[in-house]
C-alpha cells in the first residue's frame, strides 16, 4: 500500500510539472524558445499575430487557430506594402518592388498556428 502512495505521489508531481511548463505541447521548430514562452507572448499581446522569434533568415509568429488565420496574415503583411498574389498549400505568396515573400503556416497544435516569414518582410 505504501508503494502505491509513493507511485501516485510521483505521478502527481510529474503531472504538475508538465502543466506548469506546458510540456504537453509539441516542441517548437525554433531553438531556445519554449512552448510556455511562446504562449505567454501571445496571451500578453492585444495583437492577433505575435512575433515570437527571429534568426538569421526567418521571423516566426504565433496566432490562435481561427477560420480567418490567412486573412490576418494577409492584413499584417499588406500593412507593410506587400501585395498578396496567391496561396498554394500552406504558403501565402506576396510581392513588393520585384521581390517575392513567402509566408508559411504550420499547425502547431489544434489551437495554435505558427507562421514563418523571410526576414525581408520588414527590410523592403
Amino acid at each position: 500500500m505504501k508503494q502505491v502512495g509513493i507511485i501516485l505521489g510521483f505521478v502527481i508531481i510529474v503531472a504538475m510539472f508538465m502543466i506548469a511548463n506546458k510540456s504537453y505541447y509539441p516542441p517548437l521548430p525554433i531553438d531556445h524558445l519554449s512552448a510556455k514562452d511562446a504562449l505567454e507572448k501571445l496571451k500578453s499581446s492585444d495583437e492577433r499575430i505575435v512575433e515570437i522569434a527571429t534568426d538569421n533568415d526567418y521571423t516566426w509568429y504565433i496566432t490562435k487557430s481561427q477560420s480567418e488565420v490567412d486573412e490576418n496574415i494577409k492584413q499584417m503583411i499588406s500593412s507593410n506594402g506587400w501585395e498578396f498574389k496567391e496561396k498554394e498549400g500552406s504558403g501565402l505568396f506576396f510581392e513588393k518592388e520585384g521581390e517575392r515573400l513567402i509566408a508559411t503556416t504550420q499547425m502547431w497544435t489544434k489551437k495554435y498556428v505558427l507562421v514563418q516569414l523571410q526576414n525581408t518582410f520588414k527590410e523592403l
